[in-house]
């Protein structure tokens, strides 16, 4: 990965609550992340799948640690803490 990519790739619908939750996160922490919006269909999320192991979205790619992770709950405290005021 070079310099200028993002540290962080997300993975996301338009309007999804859970996703927005998630970008209001990378925001405060400051963390450069690219947004790759997923398909709606949920069976035809395989990008997602092969990512994460699941088709749910929020989902994220940290280059930086080589962490992969859904659950928006598990990924705004993650950033928390790897990239918040702790870190």
């Amino acid at each position: 990965m070079s310099d200028d990519e993002p540290t962080i790739t997300l993975y996301r619908l338009q309007a999804c609550p859970y996703c927005e939750r998630v970008v209001r996160k990378l925001q405060e922490c400051d963390v450069d992340y690219r947004s790759r919006f997923v398909e709606p269909m949920h069976s035809d999320r395989n990008v997602v799948k092969r990512i994460s192991g699941k088709r749910s979205v929020p989902a994220i790619e940290d280059h930086s640690t080589g962490v992969t992770m859904s659950e928006s709950a598990n990924i705004v405290d993650y950033l928390e803490k790897t990239y918040g005021g702790a870190a």
